[in-house]
């Protein structure tokens, strides 16, 4: 197969003859490393081979025009970046510096990525300097092409790192038997500006074997020799090293793209379909009316309760938590049903906030055991006094009983398969182990290889984990058909014409709307109705409620504020959730 063949380019050559002018002035003057004018060799030959296993001989035959210099120093790279944050590795072996076949007897260290080989050239006397060493990594696997043979490309600074310049650079390197190249190249120059050897052929009449011409180089800088051949008669050997960097830990193109965008699209599916098989709720009948207001008379109708649903358990069944709001909720029912009457107390001063404390009443209503819990805490049987500014100490520790209290009581109802809490709780665990596992994989992926996005994507699938577990609670099909049935009835708490309640007993009426508006909403609506249905206006109200009782002052306007008050300051009390 044929190859470029690359002859003499008059500029080029010319570009290089001032670049080595200059740096043959710069060393005059001082300003480059040791080589100086009368160090310059006459010419540099490179007799290499490659091997079957693509090991690399290379022989530099220096030439001086008299005794070489007793400095002579040249640096081999044992390494050469490469894209993506990579390096090849380079083995440098059985290194030899000679002059008409006796031992110079070299120096050789390293220096950071370099094979130093140091030698008193002066000893050669009017020999050349004969630098011989094997190279293993040179020889790169190229990727495949379709419809085409397996390539390695075998490149190598052929010079490299001497401290003299020379005048005439050339060299061949003779490959297995019957093997053609398939492509060449050649640059030389500074390692950071290299340009067109002056020539360079294989594959031809005249170059059977990769050849090269140039010249003349200055001290530091190289000859770069690159050809491709088939796999089959030379195997790759290179040694390719990765370095971690944050751009190459988060690639994001090509195969960690792909694992990436792969990763999210299923895990979000999944995520998706968790929630729909284990959290969803189960499809109910349609709404079950929970409360609605019954027509008695004409333009008179009045609220009635159609579900024994009651104000604390309302909430849990739409948030599916117990919340500070519906055990204020469950106090307001507790007095309007008739259980204890709830106490403002006078204000010592203009200065001090408004304080309550609770009145237990004989009542054969029925209670829950929740109920009956927060009953005991706030209005104790035995008359003990219990004041709202200091009733954390006695209702806050009850607040998991009653909370347990609660979920047992919507799993007895059938309204939820399992306790939300208990189940929010165990999803949730998972959902940190997901996180605390997505982490360490997030870190291992970042730090040895460049699936850095894929941890990312992992970690934001753990969080989604956790946050779905928070929505994993499910409601029974008799559950969802109460949720529905609740739902409309906060619709009508918030339209419901609030001055066709019967005007005998109004307060009354209105009364037992109020727990369910504290929870579902609609609250100050029904408030100014009950401020419109005060029959005495200007005249105090202390006791006007048959479940509220103020001070003597007080007014039936001044409930909208005062029981805003009440809920707001227990709120705050209980404001901890379990």
């Amino acid at each position: 197969m044929s190859t470029r063949s690359k002859s003499s380019r008059p500029r080029s050559a010319q570009f290089t003859a001032l670049a080595a002018g200059i740096t043959l002035l710069l060393s005059v003057l001082g300003f480059a490393s040791p080589a100086r004018a009368d160090d310059m060799a006459e010419s540099y030959v490179v007799s290499g081979e490659v091997q079957a296993d693509g090991t690399l001989s290379i022989t530099e035959t220096i030439t001086f025009d008299g005794a070489g210099p007793s400095d002579l120093e040249q640096r081999l790279a044992t390494s050469r970046p490469q894209l993506n944050y990579t390096q090849l590795d380079y083995e440098i072996a059985d290194v030899t510096v000679t002059a008409g076949g006796s031992d110079l007897e070299p120096t050789i260290s390293n220096d950071g990525d370099y094979l130093v080989i140091g030698v008193d050239a002066s000893k050669a006397g009017s020999e050349p300097v004969v630098i011989s060493y094997t190279v293993i990594g040179a020889a790169m696997a190229l990727p495949q092409v379709s419809g085409q043979d397996d390539l390695t490309e075998v490149s190598w600074r052929v010079l490299q790192g001497l401290n003299v310049g020379v005048q005439k650079v050339s060299g061949e390197i003779a490959l297995p038997s019957g093997t053609h190249t398939y492509d060449i190249d050649c640059e030389a120059g500074p390692p950071s500006a290299t340009a067109t050897c002056t020539t360079y052929a294989s594959g031809t009449f005249d170059a059977l074997n990769p050849q090269f011409t140039d010249g003349p180089r200055g001290a530091g800088e190289v000859v770069v020799l690159t050809f491709s051949v088939p796999t089959a008669a030379v195997a790759a050997n290179q040694t390719l090293t990765e370095h971690w960097t944050l751009d190459r830990a988060f690639t994001v193109h090509g195969a960690p793209l792909i694992w990436a965008v792969a990763a999210l699209i299923v895990g979000l599916g999944a995520l998706f379909l968790l929630h729909r098989s284990r959290g969803a709720d189960l499809k109910g009948g349609g709404p079950v009316p929970v409360g609605r207001f019954e027509p008695i008379a004409a333009g008179e109708e009045r609220f009635e309760l159609v579900e024994n649903v009651r104000p604390g358990e309302v909430g849990t069944l739409v948030d599916e938590r117990v919340d500070p709001v519906d055990i204020t909720a469950t106090i307001i029912d507790l007095a309007v049903r008739g259980h204890m009457t709830i106490v403002q107390l006078p204000h010592e001063n203009a200065n001090t906030n408004i304080d309550w404390t609770f009145e237990r009443r004989e009542s054969t209503g029925e209670l829950q055991p929740y109920e009956r819990v927060i009953l005991d805490r706030v209005a104790p049987a035995d008359g003990t006094s219990v004041t709202v500014s200091k009733i954390s100490g006695t209702v806050r520790e009850s607040v998991g009983e009653v909370q347990d209290a609660i979920y047992d009581e919507v799993v007895n109802e059938g309204w939820f398969a399992a306790r939300p809490d208990s189940v929010r709780n165990t999803w949730g665990r998972i959902g940190w182990i997901s996180v605390g596992l997505s982490v360490i994989a997030l870190v291992l992926l970042a730090a040895f290889t460049d699936l850095g996005l894929l941890g990312l994507v992992l970690v934001g699938l753990a969080v989604g984990l956790l946050w779905v577990s928070q929505q994993m609670p499910r409601r029974t099909a008799k559950g969802a058909s109460i949720l529905s049935g609740l739902q409309v009835l906060a619709m009508t708490l918030a339209t419901q014409p609030t001055d066709r309640l019967p005007k005998e007993n109004t307060y009354d009426e209105i009364s037992r709307v109020l727990p369910y508006a504290v929870v579902l909403g609609g609250l100050d609506r029904w408030l100014d109705a009950l401020v419109a249905a005060d029959d005495d206006p200007g005249v105090p109200d202390p006791e006007d409620l048959s479940w509220y009782h103020a001070p003597g002052s007080w007014q039936l306007s001044d409930f909208p504020f005062s029981i805003e008050s009440f809920i707001t300051t227990m709120q705050g009390t209980l404001y901890t959730r379990h």
